[in-house]
């Protein structure tokens, strides 16, 4: 007996999370939080609606913290079993959980210093030493190497792109394969290899981020070139907002080729983003899961100033010169980029570059709906600064590029689910499969619970 049951990212993009029995043994796929409207992110302080002292085994797609950081919050509601992912996504989530725990621990500290809280006293979602805790139970599997589970349940990661040590799961069960896209990554991607494809999938839950769009053919360099040209002449501030996995890796790397080509002079380059100059770590650590010359890496970093602490913070935002600052998060939803804006937003000389996926309630995502004032800790600041977005910088996979993957699939499959989507989004995006491939295809709700075999 196999069933699911849907804890997150059903019909949101935010908070995957799937609990699967298989016979008698209790899985989690993926543990994110989630992001974005307030509804959603309250559900983050709630339990969990299933027993989570029986599961056994979490497996991780990749680090992310919409796909694994509710991971702290599982220790006080029963979890001793193990956590499975390949070695760079345990890299990643041990260095996002632990940064975001940091966060959590001064946003809850200002909060009461500040009473700007309803909570009194305000709590931090899980502390430092709760997120430790948690990546002692760690463990690292191959790729493309079946791991048994126990209970005749086996497993196997294989390559998706997307951010580095990113997998697509299968998980064999009583003769069915139950495949877990994760995130899937983009072709030709300037950081990572092109992601693998699933050759059977009995069962198929498939994320749908861009199902329904198709990422723009922008010419990324030429933005870039012009926004920095535009900097300079105003003696103001270029503000990247950027996931510290990936994205924030590929921008340093965009930026780096365009000063080498000289179409870009030496204008100072921040990465004010503890997690972010972790992750660059990693990728030293695992040059066989990214594309990158470890002398053109080690050349960039050093071209670039790596911010670590908060007085280097204000040091730089006092810093008189044209400069670019990139800095997270991604969504505007925390991080060191909402104190640049708290002192750039209302300037008109500050441009902000969006470069990646705005969930629905973000900042981010207000910003890209035209919204005139944000609320940063408790007070609120007029937009005065420019507002850019570019789509085709996204790590996941659009309409195309999903359907693509899917088609070495020899088999076909007994059903569909759409995970990871706005509901409209993947509305659409199921059409478009039954129409390619007349696969059955099924648009699950959150906390729905479905006998699979």
């Amino acid at each position: 007996m196999v069933s699911i049951k849907f804890l997150g990212a059903a019909r949101t993009v935010t908070g995957s999370k799937y609990h699967l029995s298989c016979n008698d043994l209790d899985l989690l796929i993926d543990c994110g939080m989630f992001q974005g409207l307030k509804e959603l992110r309250e559900l983050n302080w709630g339990p969990l609606p299933v027993d989570i002292s029986s599961v056994k085994y979490i497996l991780l797609t990749h680090g992310h913290l919409d796909h694994t950081g509710y991971l702290p919050r599982l220790l006080k509601q029963g979890f001793k079993g193990t956590i499975l992912g390949t070695a760079p996504t345990l890299a990643i989530t041990a260095i996002i959980l632990r940064d975001s725990a940091k966060i959590h621990e001064e946003e809850a500290e200002k909060a009461n210093k500040e009473g700007y809280s309803k909570h009194q006293p305000a709590l931090p979602f899980y502390t430092l030493q709760e997120a430790e805790d948690v990546i002692g139970l760690f463990s690292s599997v191959p790729l493309d190497e079946w791991k048994n589970l126990g209970s005749d349940v086996k497993v196997k990661y294989s390559y998706n792109g997307h951010i580095i040590g990113a997998t697509f799961i299968t998980i064999k069960a009583g003769g069915k394969d139950f495949l877990f896209s994760g995130d899937i990554g983009r072709p030709d991607d300037l950081l990572l290899r092109n992601p693998e494809k699933p050759r059977w999938a009995d069962y198929l839950f498939l994320e749908s981020t861009y199902g329904n769009k198709l990422h723009p053919r922008e010419n990324v360099e030429s933005l870039l070139v012009d926004l920095v040209n535009k900097t300079i002449a105003n003696r103001g501030t270029l503000l990247i907002p950027s996931f510290a996995v990936e994205r924030l890796q590929l921008v340093m790397v965009i930026l780096w080729r365009l000063y080498q080509k000289k179409r870009i002079p030496a204008i100072p380059i921040f990465i004010d983003s503890p997690m972010g100059s972790d992750v660059l770590s990693v990728f030293s650590k695992y040059p066989l899961w990214h594309t990158l010359i470890a002398a053109d890496f080690k050349s960039m970093c050093k071209h670039m100033t790596l911010v670590s602490s908060y007085r280097d913070t204000w040091k730089t935002i006092d810093d008189p010169r044209p400069k670019i600052v990139i800095a997270g998060s991604g969504m505007l939803s925390g991080g060191r980029m909402l104190t640049y804006l708290t002192k750039k937003l209302e300037k008109k000389n500050t441009s902000i570059l969006l470069v990646g996926y705005q969930a629905e309630g973000t900042r981010g995502r207000r910003l890209l709906e035209g919204e005139k004032q944000l609320k940063i800790y408790g007070k609120f600041y007029t937009v005065e600064a420019s507002i850019i977005h570019i789509e085709s910088l996204s790590a996941h996979a659009d309409q195309a590029e999903l359907l693509e993957w899917l088609n070495e699939i020899r088999n076909i499959p007994e059903e569909v689910f759409l995970i990871h989507g706005e509901l409209s989004t993947m509305v659409e995006f199921k059409e478009k499969i039954e129409n390619t491939y007349g696969w059955k295809v099924r648009i699950p709700e959150l906390h729905e619970s479905v006998r699979l075999w």
